[in-house]
């Protein structure tokens, strides 16, 4: 019969022990999520300093090649007119760009957007109507 008494104080410490076993579990889990979102963000750090690298040897790269094609064309014209030629091309490629993003900027409607949220809002807080 005592061992009957010593199971049931240990079942009841059991349960008493649950809630805090439980909460040392969440607190287990997030010290483990934290970690790894830190090595997440630390990789993606890495690959976005190395892919900025890239990008700025690229552009460099870019900057002679436009260099070897003023004095390509210095070769049978004068370097100045080499140089305006050169200019004048990437100019050209600014333009288009140019018009082309403002082009982007007038198609996009955030009024759309800016109705479909308020949308969204109302039906979630029950008003209005629902596709």
């Amino acid at each position: 019969m005592g061992d009957q008494a010593t199971e049931k104080r240990g079942l009841f410490r059991l349960i008493a022990d649950v809630p805090a076993l439980i909460v040392q579990l969440f607190r287990d889990e997030l010290e483990s999520l934290k970690l790894e979102i830190a090595k997440k963000v630390k990789g993606i750090a890495i690959g976005a300093a190395l892919f900025a690298a890239a990008a700025l040897f690229a552009l460099l790269m870019v900057i002679f090649l436009l260099i070897g094609a003023m004095f390509a064309l210095a070769q049978v014209l004068p370097a100045w007119a080499a140089a305006l030629i050169v200019a004048g091309g990437l100019l050209l490629i600014v333009v288009i760009l140019a018009l082309v993003g403002v082009a982007q900027f007038k198609r996009g409607d955030p009024g759309k957007v800016k109705e479909s949220v308020k949308q969204d809002v109302n039906t979630l807080k029950g008003i209005g109507k629902r596709d």
